[in-house]
């Protein structure tokens, strides 16, 4: 018997938006958001629950984020000079 994953199956030809993951999970220090795919926590935490619409609004949404993440320069070091 032939195991083979037929796309026909409703299983394998669901119409949904896909993750923008692309496993680089890091969470930025002041934006909060993934390095990776620019979710929120809350964004990835709910992202099978959530309908195609919400999903495709965030997906929407993601090109725009990119600018809210600055490299960080100095690290412990830096912090600490700044007081935080």
């Amino acid at each position: 018997m032939k195991d083979d994953m037929s796309n026909q199956s409703p299983v394998w030809s669901r119409d949904e938006v896909q993750s923008p993951c692309v496993r680089i999970c890091v969470v930025h220090p002041e934006a909060r958001l993934c390095t990776g795919c620019l979710r929120s926590i809350d964004e990835i935490t709910r992202w099978s629950k959530m309908s195609n619409a919400e999903r495709a609004e965030v997906m929407e949404a993601l090109p725009a984020r990119a600018g809210q993440l600055s490299k960080r320069r100095g690290g412990r070091e830096a912090r600490l000079k700044r007081g935080t």
